[in-house]
């Protein structure tokens, strides 16, 4: 996911992955995102994505939430990669954001050692800017996985990663064009497993690019997220991470500081405590496959819950 991590299937989900921010003559660069607002009197904030599916509907639970209590919400969606939407966060541009993490982690601080959930949030913690907040964590995760066909990992009788040893330099992995120098990308597959594969292909952050590499074999391997609903759909496999390459990648709220309030956090913190990583899937499988629109999805979820 995931960045510094993360869609998927099916021409209709493209419209979700544009790879940088939005832009217009204004040069404002979330002027043509879609915005809504609603509520007032509770303080106002701006919700952000990342351009992706999953970050869009977490997004579009977060606003609704919000929305319930009374704050007034405008929405910036699918701004781009976290080298994109960090920088909005800290010029004012955007408030809150979906985040993961053991990348968002990483971004701020690199060499850090936690792998498991509870190590990698307060590690997070520690490393956030002081005018940034993360509020709490849930049980969902989400993390990057480097993924094959079945057929493929078969015929090399890989399961792991570590499988590669020996056999990636016959092999071109695909990704987001920030695996070229991340450490959840080519830096890592060598620095951890000692991989050095024949070719890097950019493309997305397993989003459809990736996803169609895979299938017409222009990729042998590729990053994919492991929520994903089309990994099982397409018999492609998720290759296993001995060496947590990939660390706990837990979804949190990330939240200008000065914009948080009692109300605000508690809207937020309890959708934490509703999200478990088998309920995001099924809610992405929702919008990815069943195709029904990523508000609707988070509507549904919010009213279910208690939280609508």
């Amino acid at each position: 996911m995931k960045f510094s991590k993360i869609t998927l299937t099916i021409a209709t989900v493209a419209a979700l992955m544009a790879t940088s921010a939005c832009g217009n003559s204004g040069g404002d660069p979330l002027a043509t995102s879609s915005t809504s607002s609603s509520g007032g009197g509770a303080g106002s904030i701006k919700v952000g994505s990342a351009d992706f599916p999953e970050s869009a509907l977490l997004a579009e639970i977060y606003a609704g939430a919000l929305e319930a209590k009374g704050i007034k919400v405008t929405k910036n969606l699918n701004i781009g990669a976290r080298e994109a939407y960090i920088p909005a966060l800290q010029d004012g541009s955007i408030d809150l954001i979906p985040e993961y993490t053991g990348v968002l982690r990483d971004y701020f601080k690199k060499g850090q050692t936690g792998t498991d959930s509870e190590a990698v949030y307060t590690e997070l913690k520690a490393s956030v800017p002081a005018t940034l907040t993360v509020l709490d964590k849930s049980a969902a995760e989400d993390k990057d996985a480097l993924v094959m066909k079945k057929s493929k990992a078969d015929q090399l009788g890989v399961k792991s990663i570590a499988d590669l040893a020996g056999k990636a330099g016959q092999l071109t992995v695909g990704g987001p064009p920030e695996w070229k120098t991340r450490d959840t990308g080519i830096p890592g597959f060598k620095k951890i497993y000692g991989l050095e594969f024949k070719s890097f292909r950019p493309l997305d952050a397993g989003g459809p690019l990736t996803l169609a590499a895979l299938k017409n074999g222009q990729i042998d391997a590729g990053d994919l997220f492991t929520t994903d609903p089309s990994i099982a759909a397409n018999n492609l496999v998720a290759l296993e991470d001995p060496k947590s390459m990939y660390a706990a990648q837990n979804v949190v709220p990330l939240i200008t500081k000065t914009k948080s309030n009692p109300t605000i956090e508690g809207a937020l913190n309890a959708v934490s405590a509703k999200l478990d990583t088998a309920t995001l899937a099924a809610l992405l499988k929702e919008v990815v496959v069943d195709k029904k629109d990523a508000d609707a999805v988070a509507k549904e979820f919010l009213t279910k819950n208690g939280l609508g």
